[in-house]
């Protein structure tokens, strides 16, 4: 169905808009942690035009695509993040789910001869998201059915990397409409928290106490992946990210800033978040929580203050990154639910993750990933429950 044209583009511009995966910035930081990225320029013509000519599912974007390599060096796993979107504006999502399918599945065989040799499989996390899940769900089993029915070899992933579901508060109003759209006991929780005397705490990355306050971060953290059964990355893997952005805006360079927010009363420190700002979008990346004086309400003050300052640097809304699908009592991560969604954003559901085979052997990875996450999300989760 579709003209593909893959252009490999050697110098990679600089660009603080649009999704941050996509940026040179994110891409030369998961860099220098495991990773390795190539940037194309991908074009695609739709060669089944309609009867009026009509050839409006064209396109061209340049993408980034990441590159992990395992095993040391036995075989390695493309990612392509928060790309390709519905190719047509304007038209009904599940009216295009033919069009979306086939130009994702396309595009992954036209880009493997430009990837290392021991790639296993390609997987995409398409820019395709629903205000419910009810849609989503309808839109992701069709595109499996194409797939099926068209002999693509594309298939639902066993494990998504972006998270698909989270919940996106517009800035563009004032901070008065902000706050009157979020749930009065969230309004109620902010005030509290200031009346209370908690303090909030900026840090960017060259501060001279950055250090310091990264030690108490990680503390905090590991109460809270201790507490919740989440993982978390070591320590230098956030110092790194946010002295790179500091160094580049030092430097001149139009790139995404990273911030650690800590929550402080009298001499505890109560939470902490990581926020990164773009022109397009505000990302509240990490956040922990310690085990005392949680009466206080720290994290509802952390959350609105990061968002005051992404309003003010521009950010067009700030995005929560991550919650369970829907509003149900009986998941295990209810309350991240609950508090993330009573801030008054408009709620989001992506398709997830799909995978393109390129290797047998992604068979066994794509098993030995299904029992991984069988493990952490719900062995280990019945376990930390008892």
């Amino acid at each position: 169905m579709y003209k593909i044209e893959i252009q490999e583009i050697a110098e990679v511009s600089s660009s603080n808009s649009g999704y941050f995966q996509q940026t040179k910035f994110w891409c030369e930081f998961k860099e220098n942690h495991g990773w390795s990225y190539r940037k194309f320029r991908i074009s695609w013509i739709h060669i089944e035009a309609d009867s009026k000519g009509n050839t409006q599912a064209n396109g061209s974007k340049e993408v980034s695509v990441l590159i992990r390599t395992f095993a040391k060096g036995f075989f390695s796993l493309a990612y392509v993040p928060l790309f390709p979107s519905l190719p047509i504006d304007g038209v009904n999502s599940h009216d295009q789910n033919i069009e979306f399918t086939n130009l994702m599945g396309e595009i992954g065989v036209a880009l493997k001869p430009f990837l290392p040799k021991n790639t296993i499989c390609i997987r995409f996390d398409p820019a395709v998201g629903f205000d419910n899940t009810e849609d989503r769900d309808i839109f992701v089993r069709g595109t499996k059915l194409v797939a099926f029915a068209d002999r693509l070899k594309l298939k639902k992933s066993a494990v998504d990397i972006q998270p698909p579901d989270s919940t996106q508060i517009d800035l563009t109003p004032a901070e008065d409409e902000i706050l009157s759209k979020m749930k009065s006991k969230w309004r109620y929780n902010v005030n509290l928290s200031a009346r209370k005397g908690v303090e909030i705490i900026r840090v960017t990355g060259e501060n001279e106490k950055l250090s310091e306050y990264l030690d108490i971060f990680y503390d905090l953290y590991k109460i809270t992946a201790e507490r919740d059964g989440i993982g978390l990355h070591a320590k230098s893997y956030y110092e790194d990210l946010l002295r790179k952005s500091a160094a580049e805006i030092a430097a001149g360079k139009d790139v995404p800033v990273i911030s650690l927010y800590l929550a402080k009363h009298e001499n505890d420190f109560l939470g902490a978040i990581i926020t990164l700002f773009s022109k397009t979008e505000s990302i509240y990346l990490y956040g922990c929580s310690g085990n005392v004086k949680r009466n206080l309400m720290p994290n509802f003050l952390l959350q609105w203050t990061a968002m005051k300052d992404a309003k003010a640097y521009g950010s067009q809304y700030y995005d929560m990154y991550g919650m369970p699908p829907a509003d149900d009592e009986n998941h295990p991560m209810h309350g991240l639910y609950l508090f993330k969604t009573g801030f008054g954003g408009n709620n989001i559901h992506r398709i997830g993750s799909f995978d393109i085979p390129l290797k047998f052997v992604y068979r066994f990875y794509d098993i030995a990933e299904r029992v991984r996450a069988f493990w952490h999300k719900v062995i280990l989760k019945k376990i930390r429950g008892r």
